[in-house]
């Protein structure tokens, strides 16, 4: 409990409150599939979950590929993966 810091634990309190309403935005933008959206909200919210990633690395540079990942995953994930809806656009012509 020494090495314990209130200025450190508010910062990670108000990272992971804001991750919490990202998350949700996130599950609502993928659903309507807007990627560009979707993608930029992984991305916020991986960058502010490596906040308490933080503690355990220490190495701020893991944030990089960590957040460049979650934006690119999930812009593929929301724009090339909805073959239910390309393929019942097929059918109906």
């Amino acid at each position: 409990m020494d090495d314990f810091n209130i200025l450190i634990a508010a910062g990670v309190f108000v990272a992971y409150l804001a991750v919490d309403a990202l998350y949700a935005m996130y599950t609502i933008s993928v659903v309507k599939r807007k990627a560009v959206v979707s993608a930029n909200i992984s991305f916020a919210m991986h960058f502010l979950l490596a906040v308490g990633v933080l503690s355990y690395v220490k190495n701020f540079w893991y944030i990089v590929p960590l957040a460049m990942g979650s934006w690119v995953g999930t812009y593929f994930a929301t724009k090339y993966f909805d073959q239910p809806e390309r393929l019942s656009r097929k059918r109906q012509s």
